[in-house]
């Protein structure tokens, strides 16, 4: 089977989109940092809209930080690479153009330096998760690795915010016009934080950069939202039998979206909308809802189904021990929201039917990566809220007591299962032996970076974990949930 390339494209199967411009004509106006399925399933689908409709100035270069694996798979393909708009049974094949150029930006720095540079670019994007902003509690994390070189060193950056901060540098020196950068990831107040954790960092890197950053730099917050599971071999062999051609790295995706993103867009707002890209004044009410309720219910989904030994979204939520679960997480979460009560019960009744979407198997070990780093905003933000309020709290205080267990890496069968995430491996005072589960919860409200000093010091909370936690590995967390939520 040919491969799926600019050359070959004129021989994609009947009933494929492709791109409706002449890719040749097409100039960058974005740069993107983190060149992942996420990115390729989310933000470049609009852009190739807007390539469509014949707006030529916002192509992509797009920077991985790390791998050169999306880059191998996409350079012979010319960039090109499958959507695929899963809904039950139905597939829609569409091929993306839009991204131009691609960056592996250990290979060579100095191109996304440059490219972050070029006049041309209006808006630089991020999709880096959280652990790529190297924040801790709101400020720099100076002891990050990455962040730790990079103030150190005199050569080329490692971090994102080394990048960042180079190609902004490079703007100052050549006069650049100004430019936003949007933060598209599951932070509270993404744009707020990494315009305070770079220029915190400039200060320190480059003298006057912070202050020509605070002068010509916009920094837009944005919600982003779309189920975008890891694709997999047989997702690749359906996606070339229906495309006709081979696509090493096609993404996979469901129909329902979101891109909310504050207008702050000094040189001209990306042509979005028609697309569906929502340009609001404040974003935060927005955001705040992702995170409660579709990500807290992820994070809460991601520990007990591997407890439980559950390997994706749609089989742990077909088990009506979780739904009752979920029901109750949904009922003390959306009090917490600053949002029209109607929207986000809108949002909200959408979501299991999403989850349940068995043509995305999103995995839960997916979902649990750098799951230290999720749990504050996702599942302990409203926790405090129900807190202050005097209100209940048992299933969100639920589902942090399931993380914690996961994070031991056995599940309730005996099985091991591998605990991705770098926070929790470089947290000092972990457990390193088999402790009771009471002594485990004691342990873990010692984990500052996720806990702070806050719960630890509250005993209605603290002793109500260690019963949640004690009969988790008693019983196991199914019958558990049966237990508490059976008759929801």
């Amino acid at each position: 089977m040919q491969r799926l390339s600019n050359a070959t494209l004129a021989s994609a199967s009947p009933g494929v989109e492709l791109p409706g411009y002449d890719r040749s004509a097409v100039t960058a106006g974005i740069v993107h940092l983190g060149l992942g399925a996420f990115h390729r399933a989310h933000q470049a689908v609009f852009a190739d809209d807007a390539l469509n409709r014949g707006e030529t100035g916002w192509g992509i270069i797009a920077a991985s930080l790390r791998s050169a694996d999306t880059r191998d798979a996409l350079a012979p393909q010319d960039g090109l690479y499958t959507f695929a708009l899963r809904d039950g049974e139905t597939t829609k094949l569409r091929v993306i153009g839009s991204v131009i150029r691609m960056i592996v930006a250990p290979e060579d720095p100095e191109a996304l330096i440059a490219a972050i540079a070029e006049p041309g670019i209006k808006l630089v994007t991020l999709t880096i998760t959280e652990k790529g902003y190297a924040v801790d509690r709101g400020r720099l994390d100076r002891d990050d690795p990455a962040v730790r070189r990079d103030l150190a060193g005199d050569g080329t950056p490692t971090s994102a915010l080394g990048f960042l901060a180079a190609g902004l540098q490079r703007r100052q020196q050549a006069g650049a016009p100004e430019v936003t950068i949007v933060s598209c990831d599951n932070l509270p107040k993404n744009g707020e934080t990494l315009k305070a954790v770079l220029l915190e960092f400039a200060g320190l890197k480059h003298d006057g950069l912070a202050d020509w950053i605070e002068a010509n730099v916009a920094f837009a917050s944005s919600m982003v939202d779309r189920i975008v599971p890891a694709t997999t071999e047989a997702d690749r062999s359906e996606v070339d039998a229906g495309l006709g051609l081979s696509d090493a790295w096609p993404v996979m995706a469901e129909p329902a979206f979101d891109w909310i993103v504050e207008d702050r867009f000094p040189v001209g707002r990306p042509p979005f909308e028609p697309s569906g890209v929502r340009f609001v004044e404040d974003v935060e009410p927005y955001e705040q809802m992702k995170l409660r309720l579709l990500n807290g219910a992820h994070t809460a989904i991601a520990a007990i189904g591997r407890l439980a030994g559950y390997e994706t979204v749609p089989e742990a939520v077909a088990d009506v021990r979780i739904q009752r679960f979920l029901k109750a997480y949904w009922t003390e979460t959306a009090p917490t929201l600053s949002i029209d009560p109607a929207v986000a019960a809108t949002y909200g009744a959408a979501l299991l039917p999403r989850f349940a979407n068995r043509a995305l198997p999103h995995r839960t070990a997916q979902i649990a990566t750098d799951a230290s780093q999720k749990v504050p905003q996702r599942l302990l933000s409203p926790l405090h809220v129900r807190r202050k309020a005097g209100e209940s709290f048992g299933a969100i205080l639920f589902a942090v007591a399931a993380w914690i267990r996961s994070c031991g890496g056995i599940d309730d069968a005996g099985r091991p299962f591998t605990v991705n995430d770098p926070m929790f491996e470089r947290w000092i005072d972990k457990p390193t032996k088999k402790v009771s589960p009471s002594a485990n919860i004691e342990a873990f409200l010692g984990f500052e970076s996720v806990f702070g000093a806050t719960l630890r010091e509250d005993p209605e909370v603290t002793s109500e974990l260690k019963r949640l936690a004690e009969e988790i590995a008693e019983k196991g967390v199914l019958a558990t949930l049966d237990a508490r939520f059976g008759s929801n």
